[in-house]
């Protein structure tokens, strides 16, 4: 890495109060869920352009900030990421996990990293927040991965273990949060989550093949940022906000019958087109922001 991470952690630490210099808890905001920042009490923002070696997130419902302050009841330190990096925005892989290195080096013991999904599960519809227990690195499958080259320290594992990737202790927090919040059974679900490399959304066919493997939720971050906090030692969670359905229809229409039946002077019922948008997926986010805020606060409470 071109920025030495002590380098970063030191100028962070320099913003900073004393009681804030090292935070316990990590959380990552997805899209449109930076609103997390609204329940940390005593918060200090620092601009990412102002902090050697974050690069800018450019895609809306994504702030450009790192709060610290205090979390819950008990004022649990925590550093939140208010917007993430991405690949498909023209980060290398390293910048786009460097964060999670540089908090690890602040101190944090757990991560909760938050993002938002589409629905690859007809029982699993917009709005559900999905507790992710594995997941399916189509790109990392592909040779992009962020473990690869040089090790960061002698101390990391050549060779990572990731079928503990997800804290069953963590997961078995969010429940009981969910329990004591009076959550319904249905505002949670647990998934596996598939990382596609984006910008663009997956088309029917890829909605299929992701369906047929066993994936019930995809999108396009997060897996970079689990893989890189497990090589750091970090109890990850994390949880996928459903904004929108990938679209998969029962079958594709025919332009040939379509056209067939023009020539021949009948009718035709077409299909209409369904689309998925951003705005939608920063409508549900902002819908549903409060409760993922509650959730967050009640599991940082339950650590403490």
């Amino acid at each position: 890495m071109k920025t030495n991470i002590l380098s970063t952690v030191e100028y962070i630490r320099s913003q900073l109060p004393p009681e804030l210099q090292q935070p316990r808890v990590g959380i990552v905001c997805g899209s449109g869920l930076s609103g997390l920042a609204g329940i940390i009490q005593n918060i200090h923002t620092i601009p990412y352009a102002n902090i050697p070696g974050f690069g800018t997130s450019t895609v809306p419902g994504h702030r450009s900030e790192l709060a610290f302050g205090l979390l819950g009841k008990n004022g649990v330190p925590v550093v939140a990421m208010l917007g993430r990096f991405h690949f498909y925005e023209g980060h290398p892989l390293s910048t786009v996990v460097y964060p999670i290195r540089v908090m690890a080096r602040l101190g944090i013991t757990e991560i909760l990293i938050t993002n938002a999904a589409g629905s690859l599960n007809p029982d699993i519809p917009t709005g559900t927040i999905v507790v992710v227990h594995d997941h399916i690195a189509f790109p990392g499958m592909a040779g992009t991965n962020p473990l690869m080259g040089p090790q960061t320290s002698p101390e990391h594992p050549r060779f990572l273990a990731l079928s503990d990737a997800y804290s069953p202790s963590l997961r078995r927090l969010l429940f009981l949060a969910a329990h004591q919040l009076s959550l319904s059974k249905s505002a949670l679900a647990e998934g596996t989550y598939a990382w596609v490399s984006g910008p663009n959304y997956e088309t029917p066919a890829e909605g299929i093949l992701l369906r047929s493997i066993g994936v019930d939720v995809v999108g396009m971050s997060t897996v970079p940022e689990v893989l890189v906090a497990r090589e750091e030692g970090l109890k990850v969670m994390v949880l996928s906000l459903v904004t929108n359905l990938v679209v998969i229809p029962p079958s594709y229409k025919s332009i040939r019958e379509e056209v067939e039946a023009e020539l021949a002077g009948q009718s035709f019922v077409t299909p209409e087109e369904q689309v998925v948008s951003h705005d939608e997926v920063l409508a549900v986010g902002k819908e549903k922001a409060e409760v993922i805020k509650s959730l967050v606060q009640r599991v940082v409470e339950l650590l403490s």
